[in-house]
């Protein structure tokens, strides 16, 4: 059996005496959309800064497709792909350009990175304006290009903060096709977002967190 693409024991950050994350644990199976759910504040996008390694836990145990993020961060890190809530892109380059620069720092085979990357392009409907400038992009522009990027290397986990913003209806539509067809090659997926009516359309399980602890976690059902 594979490794489960998330395996999260226990986790906790806090920032001074302020209480971020406090003893969340939590998992995705391959296969799997689960959707990360609460109100502002709650500590989703804490949670998933510390699961991409972005933010040191104070506590606790993050495994990604059977790396430690602790004992092997590098492995940990190649094996997901993060969209964070903000994108963050090296503004003089084209989107091309970008992709290219992350292909090669995942040592992905020119070629085939390069296939990928326009197959993503189309898509999301980006292949058009590729060859322009970062900086001169629309906030959905610099959202999908961030969304491409994370999937470019095809990892085991993908993790996603309010991957929607920005997006057109059809590029919307476009992302929860790749999503969906990510899970069913065996590809695990956790998505934070405040769109009920979208967790309820693409994802098979939710957690819900609240005030940094997690307080449900099951089927839509």
């Amino acid at each position: 059996m594979p490794a489960a693409p998330l395996v999260v024991q226990a986790l906790a950050r806090h920032f001074g005496r302020a209480e971020a994350v406090a003893d969340v644990s939590l998992s995705v199976r391959p296969g799997e959309i689960v959707g990360f759910l609460g109100a502002n504040g709650a500590g989703k996008t804490t949670t998933l800064r510390c699961i991409a390694g972005l933010l040191l836990p104070h506590h606790g145990r993050i495994e990604v497709a059977g790396a430690d993020l602790a004992r092997e961060p590098r492995v940990a890190k190649a094996r997901l792909g993060f969209v964070p809530d903000q994108p963050l892109l090296y503004e003089r380059l084209s989107a091309r350009e970008f992709l290219a620069f992350v292909a090669a720092l995942y040592d992905l085979p020119a070629d085939a990175a390069e296939r990928r990357a326009e197959m993503l392009l189309a898509r999301l409907q980006l292949a058009p304006d590729a060859n322009r400038t970062i900086e001169s992009y629309s906030l959905g522009m610099r959202q999908k290009t961030s969304i491409v990027a994370a999937l470019l290397h095809s990892p085991p986990l993908v993790l996603l903060d309010e991957p929607l913003n920005g997006l057109d209806p059809g590029s919307a539509r476009g992302l929860k096709d790749l999503l969906r067809e990510h899970a069913a090659a065996g590809g695990g997926v956790l998505v934070s977002t405040h769109l009920l009516d979208v967790a309820e359309r693409l994802c098979d399980r939710v957690v819900i967190l609240r005030a940094g602890r997690v307080v449900a976690d099951g089927t839509l059902a």
